[in-house]
């Protein structure tokens, strides 16, 4: 009888077949959660406001939390979708919340006690807990010691469940939570003496060390801490699957290594003076040659911030700066790559920044298309530093050795090697005292970091000022005297 229906009825109750089919299906087996991901496009993301997570700069977002999920995202083929949560509970609240963000990537610590809220992804990160005094206090060295002592730490925080377990075994241990702070404020906290100590992590610690200079580590918590994403409890294990999958491979090609080392591999090169010094500076000598470093920078194409960072590195902003080996001005030009540069004064501070912007992208365009960003502006900073050719020994030393001669993490640790002689012996250049590459490319990054924080959009107009940077017994003799030697 349906053969002999006409073809235009025929399709019609195939089409509806399908379509009953069709409905069938989708309610016997909705789509999985990565699937609805997928479809919608947008991956949501919870995280917080700080330097070692989440914030934006002139460029955009950046963070090591935020960059891990932008890869994630990009993974995924979605669009990623940024929340930032007042306070580690709320991220935790909005997490669990119908609609809300898919997942919590807010350098937050695995705990079993947690793991009844949510559900936690392979760790990425491995911290210590780290307690926190102020210099020129007794230093605690255990436990003990902070009974009777001032203490505020995150609410809801994991440190805020270490100190209640201590509790247990040190009735006299008393501390306060607050969730109208971060990690920064109590560090500022403990720098000017409104509480006696604090815990954070060793990750957040290293990021902002620099900015708070009477702060000191007492001593680690026993145990190590894994930091992990968080995502809320639920059957549908789909996205926990492709997290952990991502991550895996992340671990596995270096994706992982190479943002650690690019967000906490160069945060110990400043000391305490140098740290003192550099804020001194900032607010002191910057201002006097910003203009300089931003139209320059804009005329070559680079950040602004990675100039002014070499100028520092080189003379600490001083345009008369004069080295033993004749390198001389803001940006210490050799006489000979001045000529080449067009410089016919290196003492004046504007042709010195613009023949040091004109010669750091020279060095910069000349390196093999092979190194990409953002190895390829580490590798230029040494090649700026030590010379092309020692850099191209060092890269052929990284690949004998099996390393990655297109990659900073590799080579790095092959430019040392150029200033042992059964190494150099080997080499096409020779000897190289190859140990400053590596520090001043940190140093640089360093600074540059912190440029980078203090003039976000919301920070604009704000400088780390000497006055809030108390030195007691420390005299400007003291400092001058301990500057890194030009």
């Amino acid at each position: 009888m349906f053969a002999h229906t006409p073809l235009r009825l025929r399709y019609a109750a195939w089409l509806l077949a399908t379509a009953l089919f069709l409905m069938l299906g989708s309610c016997a087996e909705p789509p999985s959660q990565l699937e609805r991901i997928q479809e919608e496009g947008v991956l949501r993301v919870i995280t917080r406001n700080s330097p070692s997570t989440y914030f934006q700069d002139r460029n955009g977002p950046a963070g090591f939390e935020y960059e891990l999920a932008k890869r994630f995202a990009d993974h995924l083929g979605v669009k990623l979708k940024i929340e930032t949560a007042d306070s580690i509970e709320q991220a935790f609240d909005r997490l669990g919340r119908p609609g809300g963000p898919h997942l919590a990537a807010a350098g937050l610590i695995a705990s079993d006690e947690r793991g009844q809220r949510v559900r936690f992804t392979l760790p990425y990160l491995d911290v210590a807990t780290q307690v926190v005094y102020r210099k020129g206090q007794r230093r605690p060295t255990r436990p003990e010691d902070l009974v009777g002592k001032r203490i505020m730490v995150l609410e809801g925080s994991h440190h805020a469940a270490e100190l209640e377990a201590l509790q247990a075994e040190l009735p006299g241990l008393n501390f306060q939570r607050s969730d109208a702070v971060e990690v920064v404020d109590l560090l500022r906290m403990v720098d000017e003496g409104q509480i006696d100590a604090t815990l954070v992590q060793s990750n957040e610690l290293a990021m902002n060390q620099l900015y708070f200079t009477n702060i000191r580590t007492a001593f680690d918590l026993e145990g190590g801490n894994s930091v992990a994403w968080a995502l809320p409890q639920g059957e549908d294990d789909s996205l926990l699957q492709a997290t952990n999958a991502f991550l895996a491979k992340a671990q596995e090609n270096g994706t992982l290594q190479r943002l650690r080392e690019r967000y906490y591999g160069h945060v110990d090169f400043l000391g305490y003076v140098g740290a003192y010094a550099f804020a001194r500076h900032l607010q002191e000598r910057l201002p006097r040659y910003e203009r300089t470093f931003r139209e320059t920078a804009k005329k070559y194409g680079i950040d602004w911030r990675l100039l002014a960072a070499i100028g520092y590195q080189e003379s600490h902003w001083q345009p008369e700066a004069t080295s033993k080996t004749g390198v001389r001005g803001l940006m210490m030009l050799t006489q000979r790559t001045a000529k080449a540069m067009g410089v016919t004064n290196r003492l004046d501070p504007k042709q010195s920044i613009q023949g040091g912007g004109k010669y750091f992208v020279k060095v910069h365009e000349a390196l093999p298309d092979s190194i990409e960003e953002p190895d390829r502006t580490w590798f230029a900073l040494a090649a700026y530093n030590v010379g092309a050719g020692h850099l191209e020994d060092a890269r052929r030393l990284a690949k004998a050795e099996g390393l990655n001669p297109d990659k900073w993490l590799d080579v790095k640790q092959m430019l040392p090697r150029l200033s042992q002689k059964q190494w150099y012996s080997k080499t096409r250049y020779g000897y190289a005292r190859g140990g400053e590459p590596v520090h001043f490319v940190a140093n640089i990054r360093r600074y540059y970091d912190i440029l980078t924080w203090v003039t976000q959009p919301q920070m604009e107009g704000t400088r780390l000022a000497r006055s809030d940077l108390h030195l007691p017994g420390i005299t400007e003799a003291d400092l001058d005297d301990n500057l890194p030697p030009l």
